[in-house]
């Protein structure tokens, strides 16, 4: 929660999606795979929000601070606006992820750090 903004996150096995899910968003299926999935909502009283696109990046590394490839794309659906990227992993690595969100009209980005544990 940033004042007027809320950033949304998540971190999942990428063979947690459906085949079809997968499929639609050009994602591979792997238990080697994570997907991290960035949305950015401004606040607006009596709604749960209002999707708001953002120049968003992120990094991940592992606890041995070895920093991994992730690039996110933007995804709209309707009044959508979200984030998605992918990275590898290995079977029992814990990840470190760092997320920056500008929402368009700001300047400040909005930084989240978070940990997420992948073993067995």
């Amino acid at each position: 929660d940033f004042g007027d903004h809320v950033i949304y996150f998540n971190a999942l096995r990428t063979s947690d999606l459906t085949p079809e899910i997968a499929q639609a968003y050009d994602i591979i299926r792997s238990p080697n795979r994570v997907m991290l999935n960035v949305s950015i909502s401004r606040k607006q009283p009596g709604t749960p929000g209002v999707a708001v696109p953002a120049a968003v990046t992120a990094e991940a590394g592992n606890l041995n601070a070895q920093y991994k490839n992730l690039s996110l794309r933007e995804i709209r659906e309707g009044e959508a606006v979200y984030y998605i990227g992918d990275v590898s992993v290995s079977s029992d690595e814990t990840l470190v992820f760092t997320i920056s969100a500008t929402p368009d009209g700001t300047t400040t980005p909005l930084v989240v750090k978070f940990t997420r544990d992948f073993s067995g």
